[in-house]
């Protein structure tokens, strides 16, 4: 596979490869890692609303949609990979998918409409994990029994978690840990 290229693990667009643009921080969820996320997601994400902050190369977004979700609603800042998912999603003919350009982090200090899964995959040199798990939780982006996953350089503890979310999974892979937390009823 070529450098900036990944491809989707499974579903109706599996094998089927997604080119992204060079971009300073963009580092796509890798195959594996991706892997074991979905299989955890598997009975959850077919009819899932799903949020991708931060969506970088759009693996997770797309991966979601290979697999069943409802709809995905996902942002980066970038107006490049904006415009690289666009051309994706051409080529997929992929529906229910909606490309938002904006700040993440400004996306979601106002109140919304609750997700099922949201995919947390910011720069790690940014620190925006906490800030996310706040504004996520404060302002309605996450409906009980959702599942929020994220990903971290370092290991994070459980204690930064919003008081409503628990640990379901975490794993690491390499230089990766990654997690999948779930919001208790």
């Amino acid at each position: 596979m070529k450098r900036n290229e990944i491809r989707i693990i499974g579903g109706k667009w599996r094998s089927r490869k997604i080119h992204f643009p060079d971009s300073l921080g963009l580092r796509p969820t890798p195959d594996r890692i991706r892997e074991t996320l979905f299989n955890w997601l598997a009975p959850y994400i077919s009819g899932a609303r799903c949020l991708d902050l931060f969506t970088g190369s759009g693996a997770l977004a797309l991966e979601a949609l290979s697999r069943d979700a409802f709809q995905v609603v996902a942002i980066d800042r970038s107006s490049v990979v904006i415009t690289a998912l666009k051309k994706t999603i051409e080529v997929l003919e992929a529906d229910h998918i909606e490309l938002i350009q904006a700040n993440a982090l400004a996306w979601i200090e106002k109140p919304g409409i609750s997700f099922d899964i949201v995919f947390l995959d910011p720069p790690y040199d940014d620190h925006l994990l906490r800030p996310c798990f706040s504004l996520l939780e404060a302002n309605n982006w996450v409906a009980p029994a959702s599942f929020i996953y994220f990903e971290s350089r370092t290991r994070i503890d459980p204690e930064y978690l919003p008081k409503t979310w628990h640990l379901f999974r975490e794993k690491k892979a390499g230089h990766v840990y990654y997690y999948l937390a779930q919001k208790l009823f």
